[in-house]
């Protein structure tokens, strides 16, 4: 029997996802693989966190879309170091796309790096790309049925964040159906609610954010002989 050519895919896949995984560990670097729809608010979302949280964190951003260099050109308007990967049409970054892009970073002087893959809740769900974490982005605009719609986005993410809260008052969206509608399809998920554009909710994340770099350089420190 022939297999699936999705499947080789995915196996290719899955070997140089190991390859980074190893790499970040070695490196003591924390990887985040951040997900979402288009125009959630992934951007603005790390273009806040790099701002604050500069003075303590050394951070790079893995910048995937379609086309343009849009979205690179906000975060190097930050300070941080940014590599650009366009899929040419492909609907989520591979971990072979991110292999090559982290080969630009200077990853020995870094403590966390961001991977904000392609807009789209449902294929990236499919590709590891050798992150410790992943967190799934919705913005309150897309509706709060959206963790039941499109579960294994969700199920398989650690942290969502529940983005764009200053426009609340305008929408017709329950955050408690959107917290329980998650939790349904993974009860260990850590919700943040925020608004990357005024601030307001960040500093749950940035305490959590801090907390996971701290626990990936205990797990490297102890992983050496």
């Amino acid at each position: 029997m022939k297999i699936p050519v999705i499947r080789k895919v995915l196996e290719s896949n899955e070997r140089s996802a190991k390859d980074l995984e190893t790499l970040f560990r070695d490196k003591g670097l924390l990887a985040l693989n951040l997900m979402s729809s288009p125009g959630a608010g992934k951007t603005a979302l790390l273009e806040r966190t790099l701002s604050d949280l500069q003075a303590e964190f050394r951070m790079a951003v893995v910048e995937g879309d379609l086309q343009t260099s849009n979205d690179a050109g906000r975060i190097a308007d930050t300070g941080a170091a940014v590599v650009q990967i366009n899929t040419q049409g492909a609907c989520h970054l591979s971990a072979g796309m991110v292999g090559a892009a982290v080969k630009q970073l200077p990853l020995d002087s870094l403590d966390i790096v961001f991977i904000e893959n392609v807009g789209n809740l449902v294929c990236p769900a499919e590709f590891q790309l050798g992150e410790d974490k992943r967190v799934t982005m919705l913005s309150l605009p897309e509706g709060d049925d959206k963790p039941e719609k499109y579960p294994p986005m969700f199920a398989q993410s650690q942290v969502m964040i529940l983005n764009k809260l200053d426009l609340l008052p305008h929408l017709d969206f329950d955050l408690e159906r959107a917290r329980k509608g998650a939790r349904l399809v993974n009860k260990d998920l850590k919700i943040f609610t925020v608004s990357a554009r005024t601030g307001e909710g960040m500093e749950p994340w940035y305490a959590w954010l801090k907390q996971a770099v701290l626990d990936k350089k205990m797990q490297k420190n102890n992983a050496e002989p």
